[in-house]
């Protein structure tokens, strides 16, 4: 099951192209009402992957699915991580902090934005003359080259 917040993301389009079955989150819902969780729960939804996911994922989701829950985040945590903290606004600070690598994090989501216990880091190098755009393609193919067989190998054990 897809699962967005955004009526307009292209993967819903993907996910109507495969008949695969999608839920659109609706904010108020999402944080003042269970969190779709009898949704999620109806279609034997054991294991959740963010990816672009930018709420904070309400408490409930948590409890529901203890360790159940991964994120990737395009830095190496616990730095340039948080509330805020995210694409672009993660890639600046790396650089304007002049570190020497960065990379990405995949980790469990607990009750704190990029807090939960890391389960995968690659890194890179920040290259003297990067800009947020270098960086975040390099990024990106160290997303590509490792999320789906990180999560393939967590689904397994």
């Amino acid at each position: 099951m897809i699962v967005c917040n955004k009526p307009q993301a292209g993967v819903l389009k993907i996910a109507e192209e495969h008949r695969i079955p999608t839920l659109l989150l609706e904010k108020e819902r999402f944080f003042r009402g269970n969190a779709y969780t009898d949704e999620l729960k109806a279609y034997h939804i054991d294991f959740i992957v963010l990816a672009g996911f930018l709420w904070k994922v309400p408490v409930t989701l948590i409890r529901a699915y203890p360790q159940r829950i991964i994120n990737i985040h395009p830095a190496l945590l616990p730095n340039y991580g948080g509330k805020g903290m995210y694409g672009h606004f993660v890639h600046e600070a790396v650089i304007e902090n002049k570190e020497r690598e960065s990379g990405i994090s995949i980790h469990y989501v607990d009750e704190l934005y990029d807090h939960g216990k890391i389960i995968f880091q690659a890194k890179c190098e920040v290259k003297p003359d990067d800009s947020p755009d270098t960086l975040a393609r390099r990024i990106h193919g160290l997303e590509h080259q490792h999320y789906a067989a990180v999560i393939e190998k967590l689904l397994v054990s």
